[in-house]
């Protein structure tokens, strides 16, 4: 399951990056290339789905970071046997001890 969650990180970054890419920027960019589906939905149009489409893969990018984090820290804890209740107990035993 962790290995899907970082496959879905990495494809979602690379769509990012191209859609970052082919949004028109002050200088022109690339979407000065893709002149004709502008002409179809109109530029404000694509450039609103342009944009909503780079904040969600944004958005699920980071949320799936934090999937992968919450899943090794409990894969971590699994191999290593501990839980969290031990791992807190150590801490708070190493504390008193200094």
């Amino acid at each position: 399951m962790f290995t899907l969650c970082v496959v879905l990180i990495i494809l979602a970054s690379i769509v990012l990056a191209f859609v970052v890419l082919i949004q028109n920027s002050k200088g022109g960019g690339l979407a000065s290339n893709f002149a004709s589906s502008n002409q179809v939905m109109g530029v404000r149009k694509t450039a609103d789905v342009l944009e909503k489409t780079t904040w969600g893969l944004a958005a699920g990018i980071m949320l799936l970071c934090f999937v992968c984090a919450f899943m090794a820290k409990s894969e971590y804890n699994s191999i290593h046997g501990t839980s969290n209740t031990q791992v807190e107990q150590t801490t708070s035993d190493n504390a008193a001890e200094e």
